[in-house]
């Protein structure tokens, strides 16, 4: 009788697929977000300057609610449901539900720009709730309760988008801009957590003998301020309100940063583009102040978070998170330097044009404009076959 043998571990496990980009969360969002981030801000720049119709996005504010609940929201979904499989050992969303949600997402986008408002309201405020719910499953499975709080900020998000969208329709007396800066609050929340929480981890990694430390109290301070930041704005506070609370979480965060080094990472790009994007986090703080007391216009304040802040610590993380999760090594080249100084520069251009440091408003528009653009394109380019391939060590994810 012929002696039937065991098949090998290579021969019992299956191969994996040659096209990964629906295994993990941070795949298709982190390739879509930069696509988007690079095209939007190509028309809304044209459109800005007059060469295209003025009416090309039909809704007001366009261009900050898709920066905002459309490239930001995408890449957190991304790190989210990345992060929450190694937090809680359950799965997230891979395969046709992962890409659903991206199609729920790109449907948003398009939305966004037909002559359809409900559609577009719908589909916008259902991508953060679904969000939420998809995150809330493996959390509550593993019983994660450090990181529950993402999801009411998620549901926040939804809120927002649909107190925006029925302000537009005229069915609910909130100022749009309310909804984004309620919007830019629950973001500039998330990134001070993740940032606090990464930063000196990765700083520590990446640099030997730095020890970058945290201090419970002073965490507790920065993460507060930002919280009653964002309560004020929710509550329609004075000016006077934030004129208290801006330097108090400036300084906070500014002494959390500090406890880092960032001086010392200046020759490992992967680190420092996190700690010059945290930077941004003080310069919008202390800008916010300034425009509380009318020192200056708040659009600078919102650019300094939006492009320096959120833009760059979206563009490191997107660079570091899909070269550890595909096995590839932990060292920036110079096409992800490129992409990391020209956020940080549109950044700079932005926010000097913004202030009235720079005459020629529309020329610092532009440049800025076409930095931001250039980077998300470049990062597109370079990550398609990255985030479309398998990982190098054969694991799934």
């Amino acid at each position: 009788m012929a002696t039937l043998l065991p098949p090998s571990r290579a021969q019992a496990l299956p191969p994996l697929p040659s096209f990964a980009l629906w295994a993990l969360g941070f795949r298709p969002f982190y390739l879509a977000a930069s696509v988007y981030a690079s095209l939007s801000i190509v028309l809304w720049v044209a459109q800005y300057a007059g060469w295209l119709p003025a009416r090309f996005a039909r809704l007001p504010l366009w261009h900050g609610h898709e920066m905002l609940f459309g490239y930001a929201l995408a890449v957190i979904a991304g790190f989210l449901f990345t992060a929450g499989r190694n937090w809680t050992n359950q799965p997230t969303p891979t395969g046709k539900p992962l890409a659903a949600l991206v199609l729920l997402w790109l449907a948003g986008r398009v939305l966004m720009l037909t002559p359809w408002p409900l559609a577009a309201a719908l589909v916008n405020v259902a991508f953060p709730l679904a969000v939420a719910a998809a995150l809330a499953r493996p959390l509550l499975a593993s019983r994660n309760r450090r990181n529950y709080f993402f999801v009411p900020l998620l549901v926040l998000v939804g809120c927002a988008v649909a107190a925006m969208h029925l302000a537009w329709a005229g069915a609910f007396a909130w100022p749009p801009r309310a909804s984004l800066q309620v919007g830019l609050d629950v973001v500039l929340f998330i990134v001070a957590v993740m940032g606090g929480r990464v930063i000196p981890m990765f700083t520590n990694n990446g640099i030997p003998g730095l020890a970058a430390t945290r201090v419970p109290w002073l965490e507790k301070l920065a993460l507060g301020s930002v919280l009653a930041l964002l309560v004020a704005d929710l509550a329609g506070a004075p000016a006077t309100a934030i004129a208290v609370i801006a330097p108090v979480a400036a300084v906070a965060h500014a002494a959390r940063l500090w406890l880092w080094q960032p001086w010392r990472t200046l020759s490992t790009p992967l680190v420092w583009v996190l700690h010059a994007s945290y930077a941004w986090i003080v310069v919008h703080l202390a800008l916010r102040t300034a425009a509380a007391v009318g020192a200056v216009p708040e659009s600078a304040a919102v650019h300094a978070l939006t492009i320096g802040a959120i833009g760059g610590m979206t563009i490191g993380m997107m660079t570091r998170t899909a070269k550890g999760h595909t096995a590839r090594p932990l060292v920036a080249d110079r096409y992800e330097v490129a992409c990391y100084l020209l956020v940080q520069g549109a950044a700079i251009v932005r926010v000097l044009g913004a202030t009235g440091a720079v005459d020629a408003y529309v020329t610092t528009l532009v440049v800025a404009g076409v930095c931001w653009s250039s980077a998300f394109a470049l990062y597109a380019v370079r990550y398609w076959p990255v985030l479309s391939r398998p990982r190098l060590d054969g694991k799934p994810g």
